[in-house]
C-alpha cells in the first residue's frame, strides 16, 4: 500500500480533507494553536502535530516564517529585473553573486529573453538605481539588464488546495 504522504511518481503528494482543513487554517494564520485546529476537526492535538511531521517530511510543507511588512522599515521600490548573460555557461557563477546582494529577494531561471529574472526590494529609485549600476551590472557575465518596476501588487497568495 502507498502511503499518502509519500510523492507519488516525484510529483504529487495525496491529502485527505482533514490535511486540507490543517493546512487551509495554518495557511490563513500560521499562529493558529494546534488545539484551536483539534477541537475544530475533532481530533487530538497529537494527530495533527503528527500529520503535520508527515506532509514536512513529504516535502509539501516548507516550513514556516513571519512576513515582515518591507514598507515600514522602508523598502518601497519592488522591481523585477531581467538578466542577460553573455553566455549560459556563466549562470552558476551570476547567481552566486546575485545571491550576496541583500536587495535581491528571489531568482529565477527562465526560458525566453532572459536567462535569469529576478526580484529586488529598494528603499526607492536610487537605491534601486545603485543596486543595477554597481552590483548587477558588474557581475562577470551579465551582458545587460531589463527593469520593470513595480506600481502596485493586488494578488498575494499561496496556491489553492
Amino acid at each position: 500500500m502507498v502511503n499518502k504522504y509519500k510523492q507519488e511518481k516525484g510529483f504529487h503528494v495525496k491529502i485527505d480533507g482533514i490535511d486540507k482543513i490543517i493546512l487551509n487554517q495554518l495557511m490563513i494564520d500560521a499562529r493558529t494553536p494546534i488545539l484551536s485546529i483539534a477541537r475544530e476537526i475533532g481530533i487530538s492535538g497529537a494527530a495533527i502535530h503528527q500529520r503535520l511531521r508527515k506532509l514536512e517530511a513529504s516535502g509539501l510543507i516548507k516550513g514556516s516564517k513571519f512576513v515582515i511588512n518591507p514598507k515600514v522599515l522602508g523598502f518601497k521600490t519592488l522591481a523585477f529585473v531581467g538578466i542577460f548573460l553573455d553566455s549560459s555557461s556563466k549562470y552558476k557563477d551570476a547567481i552566486k553573486r546575485l545571491n550576496e546582494i541583500d536587495e535581491v529577494i528571489e531568482s529565477h531561471y527562465t526560458t525566453g529573453n532572459y536567462a535569469i529574472f529576478v526580484k529586488i526590494l529598494c528603499k526607492d529609485n536610487e537605491h534601486l538605481m545603485q543596486v543595477l549600476n554597481h552590483q548587477i551590472q558588474h557581475i562577470k557575465g551579465v551582458a545587460r539588464t531589463e527593469t520593470f518596476i513595480s506600481l502596485d501588487q493586488h494578488i498575494d497568495r499561496q496556491i489553492k488546495i
